[in-house]
C-alpha cells in the first residue's frame, strides 16, 4: 500500500498554444488524455518540446504537463528573483503547501499521480531540464535554479512533468489529492 502523501490545491493555471518562455494565465484548463493540455503548444501524443523534436520527433510526449510549488517562487525571491505563476512557462501552479513545497515536489517518486478534484488525472514522468532561455527572462536565474547536493547530484529545481491519464478540467481552488506508486519506487529522473 503506498504511503500517504500530502494534498494541495491548486494556485494558477496556464497555456500558450504558441512556444514562448512564460504561458498565459487562464481561468481553466482542459486535459486530454494521452495528449495533455487543450490548446497548449506541448499538446500532442510524441514529444512537441522544439529541441526534442529535432532530435527524434517520434518519440512519446513525456511532457504534456508541468507543475510547478508556488513555493518556489518565494525561494527565488529569496535569491533576488521575481517570478510569478506561468513566468516559468508551468501549466499548472500549486499552492503552498505544508509537507509539499518545492523540494519535496521534485522528490515525488516516477509514477506518482496526481488526482484533481473534477476528475483529472497526471502521472509524473519526470523532472523539468531548466534550459538557457531562462537567462534571458532574468539574468543568473538559470544557476539559481540548479543546486549541487554534498553528493555531487544536480537538483533541477524548475518543477515536474507528466502525462494525462483521464481528462478533465482544472481550474484555481481545485484540490489535488496524490497518489504515490507501489514499492519499489524510483526517482525522478530528467525528461
Amino acid at each position: 500500500m503506498p504511503s500517504p502523501a500530502p494534498d494541495t490545491t491548486v494556485l494558477a493555471v496556464h497555456r500558450d498554444r504558441e512556444h514562448r518562455f512564460g504561458k498565459c494565465r487562464v481561468g481553466a484548463i482542459e486535459l486530454q488524455a494521452g495528449l495533455g493540455v487543450v490548446d497548449d503548444a506541448h499538446w500532442g501524443r510524441k514529444v512537441q518540446h522544439r529541441s526534442r523534436v529535432k532530435a527524434d520527433p517520434e518519440q512519446p510526449n513525456l511532457r504534456q504537463v508541468h507543475l510547478i510549488s508556488a513555493a518556489l517562487f518565494a525561494h527565488l525571491e529569496t535569491l533576488g528573483f521575481a517570478v510569478g505563476p506561468g513566468q516559468l512557462g508551468e501549466n499548472i501552479s500549486l499552492a503552498d503547501a505544508p509537507g509539499l513545497g518545492w523540494r519535496e515536489l521534485i522528490a515525488l517518486p516516477t509514477g506518482t499521480r496526481l488526482h484533481f478534484a473534477q476528475g483529472p488525472v497526471v502521472e509524473l514522468t519526470g523532472l523539468r531540464n531548466p534550459c538557457a532561455q531562462i537567462d534571458h527572462f532574468q539574468p543568473g536565474l538559470l544557476a539559481a535554479m540548479l543546486e549541487r547536493m554534498a553528493d555531487g547530484r544536480l537538483i533541477r529545481k524548475t518543477g515536474v512533468m507528466g502525462v494525462v491519464l483521464q481528462g478533465g478540467r482544472i481550474q484555481p481552488h481545485d484540490a489535488l489529492r496524490l497518489e504515490l506508486p507501489p514499492a519499489p519506487q524510483r526517482v525522478l529522473e530528467r525528461v
